[in-house]
């Protein structure tokens, strides 16, 4: 894979004349040449179902009057560009009017995407209906017929669908369509048959083609969904409704699994198809830079005008972020993260948990809330699922409402039984019913607070704040000591509010007395009775903040990280092998929220950065260095064998070299 990719969406209507009439191979060469673009995703079939080339499996654009598709490979493998192919797997508007019978349909017959035929929009295919036929078709035609460095699928994923062709398979299989779980289980092996027929089509012409499904998400907790692709791309355009912490919490969990892959952005304001919409330079400085620290590749989207000439403003402002990361690429092949925590996964707890969960419909911000917690401290950290090697880690964190089975328990009891810390919140460590407390952590546990909110008093001042009886929107436990010691103590309101005992504007205050514990630490780590990382990720209120890093700096005494960067700032460290050397990334940019698009604009220098790294000891330093810069930076080592340097100047994206004997 290559680091500079463009994504380039063509998702043209059969209303607009001329399409591609204004393309020329010298200014497609010159644009990619003004973006520092090494790859770019160009395009077999779009949104709206035609083809930009000669084909007997699809019809080509009624207005395209050559082989636009040919002439982009052409032109950039000219010039030592890759050039995946993409197709629209899961939309094809003009055969969905042909074959409406072929869409997948809910239980009260309703399309998805849009559900009706008189709003503009696109209508999902169903892929246990004759529609994958005519689908493989197009993808041989497109490996057969042109030097494609990949395939791109888009619009794909497990679907639930109640069309007649999986009303029928259900039947003939003795199931009933009303059933949920027979439903669900019919999606996934849709999906799973798509995937494996798709690998056979292209394997019988082209073994090995790089492929990928793209379904905006890569589900934490199914290693077996990420691996039917040959490598990862983690769709996440934060102006777009992702968001500027969607793309760590993805990465921090795909990394771990020892697959290629990359951040895909936009150049766009807002999100896809948006023309004349431009971020701002800074933005995709910031945005390629966060994937780079993450140990990823990087991608930013672009729609090609109907005219088929490619747009100056655009690739000038891609050029100012990919010139960077061109410069930086030799520090970013090849790495692996370095963390002293791993967050246990809500949602790939939820997806392991062998029993129905209650709580599986609700909304999961506990690993938002985890990542933005551990990043806002500086923690090295990754997302892990109940795979991962938990012994390689020195803290595990079960945020909010992660059930524990006997096995998973059992592995939870063996990584405290080797030294390893654990930090539970909320109802994590109950079983998968909710009325058993699975883990040693010195508490018993007697049910969920009636009292909502509730109040905590904390024996510690957490950060900048005095101890205080502070609010706790989120549902609370009753716990009380069996063999922990209370860190902080649970108070209720005089009552909850309500239409005959309600005072003030908005709740109710603490009666202020003692009902028990609110923060427990025990031999083998620290609960708090609150579900404080999805209330951070909800309202961001200081002291969950401030509850977790104190615990953290309980259980975690020595990190390897230290750094003195402002809470907006974001600190990784990459281990590069081949290179025998580690990677310290640095970021720093402070979006701002504007009517509802959350942008990036200035970037304020830091200075005098100061950091303390602690490596393995066997890690014999030879020299640290800034990078690509090469300039030396000074270093000392410390009283218990940490590494300390002050960055002197942080602007956007800084990195230092430490570079082993």
């Amino acid at each position: 894979m290559r680091f500079r990719q463009v994504h380039l969406d063509f998702h043209t209507s059969e209303a607009i004349p001329g399409i591609g009439s204004q393309f020329s191979r010298s200014q497609f060469q010159n644009m990619l040449r003004i973006g520092h673009v090494d790859s770019i995703t160009v395009f077999s079939k779009c949104h709206h179902g035609w083809a930009y080339h000669p084909s007997e499996a699809n019809t080509m654009h009624p207005h395209l009057s050559f082989d636009l598709l040919g002439e982009m490979i052409d032109s950039a493998h000219e010039i030592g560009v890759k050039t995946p192919v993409y197709l629209s797997a899961g939309l094809d508007e003009k055969l969905a009017r042909r074959h409406p019978e072929w869409l997948i349909r809910d239980a009260e017959d309703r399309t998805r995407w849009v559900r009706d035929f008189m709003t503009p929009g696109y209508h999902e295919f169903c892929f246990n209906t004759p529609y994958l036929d005519l689908l493989l078709a197009q993808i041989h035609e497109i490996v057969s017929n042109y030097d494609a460095d990949g395939i791109f699928l888009d619009i794909v994923g497990i679907r639930e669908c109640r069309c007649q062709y999986c009303v029928a398979a259900l039947r003939e299989a003795g199931q009933d369509p009303r059933d949920e779980a027979a439903v669900a289980a019919l999606g996934e092996r849709t999906y799973l048959n798509y995937t494996r027929r798709v690998r056979e089509t292209i394997d019988a012409v082209k073994p090995g083609l790089p492929v990928f499904h793209n379904s905006s998400h890569q589900l934490r907790g199914r290693r077996d969904l990420a691996r039917v692709n040959s490598h990862l791309e983690l769709e996440s355009l934060p102006t777009g409704g992702w968001g500027y912490d969607h793309f760590p919490l993805s990465a921090r969990y795909v990394q771990s699994l020892g697959m290629d892959y990359l951040g895909m952005t936009g150049k766009f304001h807002t999100s896809w198809g948006e023309f004349g919409g431009y971020k701002h330079p800074n933005a995709l400085r910031f945005e390629t830079a966060l994937s780079l620290a993450h140990g990823a590749k990087c991608s930013i989207g672009d729609q090609l005008h109907p005219s088929g000439q490619m747009d100056e403003a655009t690739y000038a402002l891609i050029g100012a972020a990919y010139a960077e990361v061109e410069a930086k690429e030799p520090w970013c092949r090849n790495t692996s993260s370095v963390a002293d925590i791993a967050v246990l996964s809500l949602e790939a707890a939820r997806e392991a948990c062998p029993d129905t969960l209650q709580q599986d419909q609700q909304a999961n911000l506990a690993d938002a809330g985890a990542v933005r917690i551990l990043t806002e401290g500086h923690y090295l950290y990754d997302i892990v699922d109940v795979d991962a090697d938990f012994s390689r880690y020195k803290v595990l964190v079960l945020p909010d409402e992660v059930p524990v089975w006997p096995e998973l328990r059992d592995l939870i009891n063996q990584f405290t039984a080797n030294g390893g810390k654990v930090l539970a919140t909320g109802r994590s460590g109950l079983n998968a019913a909710g009325d058993t407390f699975m883990l040693e952590l010195g508490l018993n546990w007697k049910g969920a607070n009636p009292y909502q909110p509730s109040y905590f008093h904390p024996q510690f001042s957490p950060g900048p704040l005095l101890p205080a009886s502070y609010v706790m929107y989120s549902e609370g436990q009753l716990v009380e000591l069996n063999g922990g010691r209370s860190l902080g103590r649970r108070e209720n309101p005089y009552f909850n509010r309500d239409v005959f005992t309600f005072s003030s504007h908005l709740h109710t205050p603490s009666a202020g007395e003692d009902n028990g514990p609110g923060m427990i630490e025990s031999q083998s780590g620290i609960y708090i009775a609150w579900n404080v990382f999805g209330d951070y990720a909800d309202n961001g209120h200081l002291v969950l903040k401030e509850t977790v890093l104190h615990a953290l700096s309980r259980l975690l005494p020595q990190p390897s990280l230290r750094c003195d960067l402002p809470a907006r700032g974001i600190a990784t460290l990459q281990y590069q092998a081949e290179e025998n050397r580690y990677i310290h990334h640095l970021l720093y940019a402070a979006p701002v929220l504007k009517g509802r698009v959350e942008v990036i604009e200035d970037i304020v220098p830091l200075q005098k950065v100061a950091v303390s790294l602690r490596l393995p000891a066997s890690a014999a330093m030879k020299r640290v260095y800034l990078a690509p810069s090469m300039e030396e930076l000074p270093y000392k080592t410390g009283e218990y064998g940490e590494i300390k340097y002050t960055v002197p100047y942080l602007e956007n994206h800084q990195m230092v070299v430490l570079e082993l004997v």
